[in-house]
């Protein structure tokens, strides 16, 4: 990727929970149009990294800079409206909310696009959410449901959207097609922050990758040299 300013600069981040000291000194970037993989064992840290990135727990240390903002007690609502987005680990979809509603729910008005013309991109890129538009969010299959929570963030025009176990809990066929609709957003620009489990999917959609154990990152490259390394490999082995 070109030399250019990084969209996303978090430097020495230290997160924790009460005495629990559970991310170390993390420093990461990702540039403009990139896709960044954050590798490692459940554990890691890697979900707390992206909680905090959003503001939804608040760093011991270190700073965290979007686009040129500095993020310090900048609130998540404020964070989103700035143009960054976050799919969350597990989806948090509620599940009796329909899915038109659940769109509604995550639209921001930035870039000067209306509601409407948000929510027919959304259905554009998963027509199956079209078709179940009135449906409640808790009768949606699983791949449905992970289909509408990045729709849910695409919905506040997002430059990067931050995705937390984007294939939890589905087929792999699922997680082949959740894959394709990630490629294709990172090659029309957005940039993707992508924490996984499926290393395979992860590192062939990433540029670049980084490897966390124990709340440390202990490997970063390009996604071809982190492939083979030997410690991708014993950072799973290491729990």
């Amino acid at each position: 990727m070109p030399a250019t300013p990084p969209v996303l600069d978090v430097r020495d981040l230290h997160v924790r929970y009460g005495h629990f000291h559970v991310v170390h000194g993390v420093s990461l970037t990702a540039a403009a149009g990139e896709a960044v993989a954050l590798l490692g064992p459940n554990g890691a840290g890697k979900t707390t990294t992206l909680r905090a990135i959003h503001g939804l727990v608040p760093a011991a240390g270190g700073t965290i800079t979007y686009a040129g903002h500095r993020l310090d007690g900048v609130s998540p609502a404020v964070r989103v409206r700035l143009g960054l987005g976050l799919v969350p680990e597990g989806r948090e979809l509620f599940p009796l909310m329909a899915v038109e509603e659940h769109l509604e729910l995550g639209f921001v008005p930035n870039r000067g696009r209306r509601l409407t013309e948000a929510r027919d991109e959304v259905y554009a890129l998963f027509p199956r959410l079209a078709e179940r538009r009135r449906q409640a969010a808790g009768s949606l299959s699983g791949g449905e449901q992970q289909m509408l929570a990045i729709g849910r963030a695409l919905m506040a025009s997002p430059a990067l959207l931050m995705l937390d176990e984007p294939s939890l809990g589905l087929a792999p066929r699922v997680v082949d097609q959740v894959y394709e609709t990630l490629t294709a957003l990172n090659r029309n620009g957005l940039t993707l922050v992508v924490v996984e489990q499926h290393v395979h999917e992860a590192l062939a959609l990433a540029h670049r990758a980084y490897i966390m154990t124990a709340g440390q990152i202990v490997l970063q490259g390009p996604a071809e040299i982190v492939r083979n390394a030997p410690e991708l490999q014993a950072s799973y082995l290491a729990v």
